[in-house]
């Protein structure tokens, strides 16, 4: 059996709360800001969920962050866009899978569904037919009709339309080469 390793204990130096001296409340929560951006890009939601749980006051918090989106360090309209493009490219997520990583994250409605009227239909489509193409090299010698469920609810899961979805596998089904006839 392994050992369990201890989390490491927090530096009290590091926390001015426990260095005995009253920190200013704005440039503590400050800090959290700053060191929750330098791990990577985060919504507005998501900074105040970092406040929350490190018992920063609600107004102290709402100061700090609005600070922040004047100077352009917090931009949820740029967070969203960023967060459509890369889980797009990386992930193949469709728009419906998109706008719940979106409201996962605390993207209000109206700044997600802006990321995502920059998705393009025919992009949108094509990408599955990259990923089912993709699949489709490590399913054969299945069933057809088992490849075209497996497809199928893996772009389900990818939240992509049924009827695209549906259109998509069985194009490529039927064009596989091991379904053809001699």
């Amino acid at each position: 059996m392994g050992t369990r390793r201890a989390a490491p204990r927090p530096d009290p130096e590091a926390d001015p709360r426990t260095r005995g001296e009253e920190p200013d409340p704005h440039d503590w929560a400050r800090q959290i800001v700053l060191r929750q951006l330098t791990a990577g890009p985060r919504s507005r939601s998501q900074l105040a969920q970092a406040l929350r749980r490190k018992d920063c006051p609600g107004e102290v918090a709402d100061a700090v962050l609005d600070r922040m989106e004047e100077v352009g360090l917090v931009d949820d309209g740029a967070y969203a866009g960023m967060l459509v493009r890369s889980q797009q490219a990386g992930r193949g997520l469709a728009r419906r899978a998109l706008r719940q990583e979106l409201r996962k994250k605390g993207v209000d409605d109206d700044t997600a569904a802006a990321a995502l009227a920059e998705v393009d239909p025919h992009d949108e489509e094509e990408r599955a037919r990259q990923l089912v193409a993709k699949k489709l090299r490590t399913m054969h010698g299945l069933e057809p009709h088992v490849q075209t469920r497996r497809l199928a609810g893996m772009l389900a899961r990818k939240g992509y339309d049924g009827e695209v979805a549906m259109r998509v596998v069985r194009e490529a089904v039927r064009d596989a080469p091991e379904h053809q006839r001699d």
